[in-house]
């Protein structure tokens, strides 16, 4: 199976050129680190940046250039900022092209649950409600199961929503999936993992057509 890495890697794939993409936190951040160096990418953070690079080398941290998610970034060639009004007018007038983000929890019907679990402190949905909303392409990056080893593919989220039937495609540590119309449909399977395994850690229904193929990461 893949790790926090891996699932980056997988996810880089998915770019295209001329793409200006969001990234949420956690693993989706990653991604900026693997895309491929014959296209070109604009990476936007909805704190107010357009043209994130990599994750810096360290030592070489500029404590004022930050993420949304707080983590210390590096800044392309010909990058530009400004305030989030700005920023958030990118994201709700539908100018990002494909928008990548961690979940809780993703049912069979495209619902993502990804800022709250009941209980516990949260510092709140941040941009997450507005991508959601706004964006038409969203692939959830996460591990297929909890740390209990129950799934995260689920027939209906049980914690709160913040998006309803927005999730397009799902990458994780075991898979990658589509959400159609009757479930999650098995694209690929990561290196070292059956179909057989994949069933057994999906609540939701999962759905097999024919041969499925190796993950290439």
């Amino acid at each position: 199976m893949l790790d926090k890495n891996g699932i980056a890697k997988r996810i880089a794939q998915e770019v295209e050129d001329g793409y200006y993409v969001n990234l949420g936190i956690g693993i989706p951040t990653l991604v900026a680190n693997y895309v491929r160096d014959d296209i070109s990418v604009e990476f936007q953070s909805e704190n107010g940046i357009l043209g994130m690079g990599p994750f810096p080398i360290d030592g070489q941290e500029d404590a004022d250039l930050i993420n949304a998610g707080k983590q210390t970034i590096t800044a392309l060639p010909g990058a530009s900022y400004f305030d989030s009004a700005t920023s958030f007018a990118m994201i709700r007038g539908k100018h990002v092209d494909l928008t990548i983000l961690g979940a809780m929890e993703v049912a069979e019907n495209g619902d993502i649950a990804n800022w709250k679990i009941p209980g516990k402190m949260v510092k709140g949905m941040g941009g997450a409600m507005d991508l959601v909303a706004s964006a038409e392409n969203i692939i959830v990056a996460m591990m297929h199961t909890n740390r209990a080893g129950e799934s995260k593919l689920l027939k209906k989220c049980s914690l709160p929503l913040t998006g309803v039937g927005c999730v397009k495609k799902i990458v994780t540590n075991l898979a990658v999936l589509e959400v159609i119309d009757d479930g999650f449909l098995l694209l690929e399977r990561a290196p070292g993992v059956s179909v057989e395994d994949i069933k057994v850690a999906t609540e939701g229904n999962l759905i097999i057509r024919g041969k499925v193929a190796e993950m290439s990461v």
